[in-house]
């Protein structure tokens, strides 16, 4: 898993090759085998066709034309009900539920998964998420105790990868007990 990990990169440019509905299938599968806490699997996904409303989707996400060309957009919701019952829920970038936060953070790690397995079918895909909930939820019908965590772009790159931008090292990150003590 370490050479997908090492080569996957965001792609913005994309060939007009359609993508099987059962390869979409694949990377929505290796989604929903992530781990979230307390097996909340709080995810869903809508698998966006149509020139529409990936238009629609695209003016949201503060006009990024590029995306206009992969023939699928992935746009990923967390369910905040699977943590809290107690409703109604108005989530948006400004929302203080802590709930908020763990739906997100589980949901990310989903949307890991699936660009992982994107990268190890052959395909290419661009997490993106300049947009504000209440510009995206209308387009897709999304209700209020959702958050929009992603639109991700799918398809066959147009571009070879980009060479890898620097990382930091180990030795910068890694502490031993406490922090501070770093490797030697």
């Amino acid at each position: 898993m370490l050479k997908e990990i090492e080569s996957r990169r965001s792609i913005r440019k994309y060939l007009t090759r359609d993508v099987m509905d059962k390869q979409i299938l694949n990377l929505i599968e290796s989604a929903r085998l992530a781990p979230s806490g307390d097996n909340t699997q709080p995810w869903n996904f809508i698998v966006v066709r149509s020139a529409a409303i990936k238009n629609a989707l695209i003016a949201a996400d503060h006009h990024q034309k590029w995306m206009k060309e992969a023939p699928v957009l992935l746009v990923c919701t967390a369910d905040i009900t699977c943590r809290r019952k107690d409703g109604p829920f108005h989530l948006d970038e400004n929302s203080s539920e802590p709930e908020l936060k763990q739906i997100i953070r589980d949901a990310a790690i989903a949307i890991e998964n699936l660009l992982l397995e994107a990268e190890h079918d052959g395909l290419a895909a661009c997490w993106t998420g300049w947009f504000d909930q209440k510009d995206v939820r209308p387009i897709l019908g999304v209700p209020e105790n959702q958050y929009v965590c992603g639109i991700i772009p799918i398809g066959y790159a147009a571009e070879a990868h980009p060479a890898p931008r620097p990382r930091r090292p180990l030795e910068t990150m890694v502490y031993y007990d406490s922090w501070g003590n770093s490797i030697k």
